[in-house]
């Protein structure tokens, strides 16, 4: 054997050394898990030092249905009460930890920001590069006329993303102040009615009062007899009724899914040892993604779909591609000198 063959370590020195690395981490977790459980031991909720007596009790442990703690109470002469959606002057927790999110968001875009130049440095690279993957996104579905609701459409998926992995962090629902604010239904509904009022603003917008209005109440059909013009109007109100059904699938789907996570998350927890809380935790990373991905999305389709007309106003309609860049402005055919026939 040569003197460079002696002094070239194995092949696999790397991975082998990283796999004793993270058997040794799962060890460790392991053993933490045991030693807590036998310190701490879980109790049911509001008894602390009793044993729990079954699963119910890790159930309700980890529950915080239907009101979330408040954490500043201004109206204490009138309790919070119990509704699933509550009006009262306080500040909750789920609100409370929202304003930590938009700070943390916030601070991470003016650092990343600071300084823009044409040779950018890894911090503007990474932010650049989150927003032109949301545009491209956006763009793939909606269309160029999409483009001018990317900053709406992000903001929504960082502001649920973030929230949404909050609930993961260990010492979030131990700590009554902080609760992950996607996990409560008044969130949700807050961030719905937000989406509910912009798509319809936008189409009003596009489409003017008139047209918006003629989408759902349609009376052309009259035209075409009086069968026809019925038919056409009853399935006009259907669909005028199911605009006000947007915003509660939207707010509802994000809630349970997020909640209904913590909850599962919690309760295997306390069931078992760290390897298939560990596992459930990498899963609930991806499903919090894919429910933020969900909510932005939707409101984003749901405004395209707003600033389309109808029947046959959406023929006649230009199409996306008809649209200068940025997706602003009149059709190319309209903004041009020349005669569009």
């Amino acid at each position: 054997m040569t003197d460079a063959q002696a002094a070239t370590p194995p092949t696999d020195a790397k991975p082998r050394s990283r796999r004793n690395l993270f058997l040794g981490l799962i060890v460790a977790v392991i053993a933490l898990d045991v030693l807590a459980w036998i310190v701490i031991p879980p109790f049911p909720a509001d008894h602390p030092g009793q044993p729990v007596t079954g699963i119910g009790d890790l159930i309700t442990a980890n529950l915080e249905l239907p009101a979330p703690h408040v954490v500043f109470d201004f109206d204490p002469d009138h309790p919070v009460g119990s509704a699933l959606v509550f009006n009262h002057a306080s500040i909750s927790a789920p609100l409370f930890t929202m304003w930590f999110v938009v700070a943390f968001l916030a601070i991470v875009a003016i650092v990343l920001t600071r300084g823009l130049r044409m040779r950018p440095g890894r911090g503007q690279n990474l932010i650049e590069w989150a927003y032109e993957s949301l545009e491209n996104w956006a763009v793939s579905l909606g269309g160029v006329a999409a483009r001018r609701h990317v900053p709406l459409f992000a903001a929504f998926f960082l502001f649920i993303l973030f929230s949404n992995w909050s609930g993961l962090i260990p010492f979030f629902g131990r700590i009554e102040a902080f609760r992950a604010p996607t996990s409560d239904v008044n969130v949700t509904l807050g961030l719905a009615l937000v989406a509910f009022a912009y798509y319809h603003y936008q189409g009003f917008r596009a489409l003017g009062v008139r047209g918006y209005l003629g989408k759902f109440f349609v009376f052309s059909g009259f035209r075409e007899g009086l069968g026809a013009g019925f038919i056409a109007l009853f399935v006009g109100l259907i669909e005028f009724l199911l605009e006000f059904i947007k915003p509660v699938t939207l707010s509802m789907r994000l809630f349970g899914n997020i909640f209904g996570g913590e909850v599962a998350l919690g309760v295997i927890t306390a069931l078992t040892i760290a390897i298939v809380p560990i596992g459930m935790l990498s899963l609930e990373l991806l499903l919090n993604f894919v429910q933020a991905l969900i909510f932005s999305t939707l409101t984003l389709m749901y405004t395209i779909i707003a600033m389309e007309g109808h029947s046959e106003e959406a023929h006649d309609a230009p199409a996306f591609a008809d649209y200068p860049e940025g997706g602003i402005g009149p059709p190319v055919a309209e903004a041009g000198t020349g005669s569009a026939h």
